[in-house]
C-alpha cells in the first residue's frame, strides 16, 4: 500500500469504518438467511417469505437519506454509535420477546433496517480523514465491509439449525457489540467534514435526467447484488432441496466473490470507459437470469450460473460508481447518498418479486426473466446515455471529462 495513503489520514479510524460496515451488513441481511426456519415455524407462504426478507433492504435504503441528514447535523461517528446501539436494544428485545407472529416480525426488520442504513455514516466518516488522491483507495477499503452479508449467510442458517431463529437474533448483539466497543476506541470524529446541505441541494439533481440514469443503474447492480444475497438461501432451499446450512454456503460463496471483484469493475471502467464495460456487464447479467430464469434442473448447473450473476453484478457496482465522479464532479457526496439508495430500493424490488413470482405461479423463473428484462433496459440506457454524453449534447458534459473514461 502506497506510504503516502498510511500517513494521510486515519488507519484506525479508516479500520473502525470497515469494522462497522462489515457487522452492520452482516444483521442488515439477516432475515433472508433465517427465512427458513421462520418460514417453517410461522407457516409462511412464498410471497411472506420474499416481502419479510426484502423489507430491512428497502427500510436501509430510505433511512440512508435520514441518517445522511443526522450525520449533516452530528457527525458521522456520533450518529454511528447511536445507530449501533439502537440496533443491539432492537436485537436483544426482539430476543427477550421472542416474537412469533408475520407482522410482529416487520418490526425486526426496520430494526435491521437501521443497520443498512450504516453506509450513510461509515463512508463519510473514512472520506472525511482522507485528500482527494486517496479518496478511492479509503472508500474501497470502508465500502469492503459489504461482504459481511456473506457472514450472515454462511453461518445464521446453520446457527438457527442448532440454537433456534429467536435465538440467533440474540448472539448477533454479541458482534455487534464487540465491535461497537471497538469503534468507539479506534474512531475519530473528523474536524471537518462536508455537508450535503439537505434536500434544498438535492432537489435540484433530482431535476437532472443523469442522476435518475445513475440511480437506476445501481439499482439495477446492487439491487440485484443484495436482492440475491437476502433471498437466495431460501431459493436454493426450496428449489434444490438443500439443507439450510448448505444453502447458506453457497449464497455466502457467491457473495463473497461479488463483494471482492468490485474495485476491478472500477479499475475496468477506469480503463476501457464506465458505459462501455457496463454495457458488457449488462448484457451478461440479461443472459445468465434468463437462463436461470428458463429454469436449470440440477443445483450442478444452478450455482455456476448464479456465481457468474454475482460476479457480474459486483463489477458493475464498481463501475456504476466510477461514473458518479464523472458525471458530477462537484456533487459526489449527494450522488453516493442517492445512488446508494436505490440500490437498496432495486434490492427490495429483487426479493419481494421472487417471493410473489413463486406465490402466484408456483415458479420463481418469472420473477428471474423479469430481473433480466431490467437488465436489458439497463443496457439499453446505458447505450443511450453513452452516446448522448460523448457527443456532448447534454448540459453536464464538460471539457474535463474525458470519452474514454465514459
Amino acid at each position: 500500500m502506497d506510504k503516502g495513503f498510511l500517513k494521510a489520514g486515519s488507519p484506525r479510524t479508516l479500520l473502525a469504518a470497515f469494522l462497522y460496515f462489515d457487522v452492520s451488513f452482516m444483521v442488515w441481511v439477516l432475515l433472508g438467511p433465517l427465512g427458513i426456519s421462520i418460514a417453517h415455524d410461522l407457516h409462511l407462504n412464498a410471497g411472506q417469505k420474499g416481502l419479510l426478507v426484502a423489507t430491512p433492504v428497502l427500510a436501509g435504503a430510505l433511512l440512508r437519506v435520514v441518517c445522511g441528514a443526522f450525520v449533516d447535523r452530528f457527525g458521522p461517528r456520533r450518529v454511528a454509535i447511536a445507530a449501533q446501539i439502537f440496533v443491539i436494544l432492537g436485537l436483544g428485545l426482539t430476543w427477550l420477546i421472542a416474537p412469533h407472529s408475520y407482522g410482529a416480525l416487520f418490526g425486526v426488520a426496520l430494526v435491521l433496517g437501521v443497520a443498512g442504513a450504516s453506509f450513510a455514516m461509515a463512508l463519510p466518516l473514512a472520506s472525511a480523514w482522507y485528500p482527494p488522491q486517496y479518496q478511492g483507495t479509503a472508500l474501497g477499503i470502508a465500502g469492503a465491509g459489504n461482504s459481511g452479508t456473506a457472514l450472515a449467510a454462511l453461518f445464521a442458517p446453520g446457527l438457527a439449525t442448532l440454537y433456534g431463529w429467536v435465538n440467533v437474533l440474540g448472539l448477533a448483539t454479541l458482534p455487534l457489540t464487540a465491535v461497537l466497543i471497538a469503534f468507539c476506541f479506534l474512531s475519530s470524529e473528523p474536524a471537518k467534514r462536508q455537508t450535503s446541505g439537505g434536500l434544498v441541494t438535492w432537489l435540484p439533481l433530482l431535476r437532472n435526467v443523469d442522476c435518475w440514469s445513475l440511480m437506476f443503474f445501481y439499482g439495477v447492480t446492487f439491487g440485484g447484488f443484495v436482492g440475491l444475497a437476502s433471498f437466495l438461501t431460501i431459493y436454493f432451499n426450496d428449489q434444490y432441496g438443500l439443507a439450510p446450512a448448505v444453502a447458506g454456503s453457497c449464497t455466502a460463496f457467491g457473495v463473497f466473490v461479488g463483494s471482492f471483484v468490485r474495485p476491478l469493475g472500477g479499475a475496468l471502467a477506469d480503463r476501457f470507459g464506465g458505459t462501455r464495460v457496463l454495457s458488457v456487464f449488462y448484457a451478461l447479467a440479461a443472459c445468465i437470469f434468463a437462463l436461470i430464469g428458463f429454469g436449470l434442473p440440477t443445483i450442478w448447473l444452478a450455482f455456476p450460473a448464479f456465481f457468474l450473476g454475482m460476479l457480474v453484478l459486483g463489477l458493475g457496482n464498481g463501475a456504476v460508481f466510477q461514473l458518479v465522479p464523472t458525471r458530477f464532479p462537484e456533487r459526489v457526496g449527494i450522488l453516493t447518498g442517492l445512488v446508494g439508495m436505490s440500490g437498496g430500493v432495486g434490492g427490495f424490488y429483487l426479493a419481494s418479486s421472487l417471493g410473489a413470482a413463486r406465490q402466484m405461479t408456483g415458479s420463481y423463473g418469472p420473477g428471474f426473466l423479469c430481473f433480466a428484462l431490467v437488465a436489458v433496459l439497463g443496457l439499453v440506457c446505458v447505450m443511450f446515455c453513452r452516446r448522448r454524453w460523448i457527443t456532448g449534447t447534454d448540459e453536464m458534459l464538460t471539457g474535463a471529462t474525458a470519452p474514454h473514461a465514459l
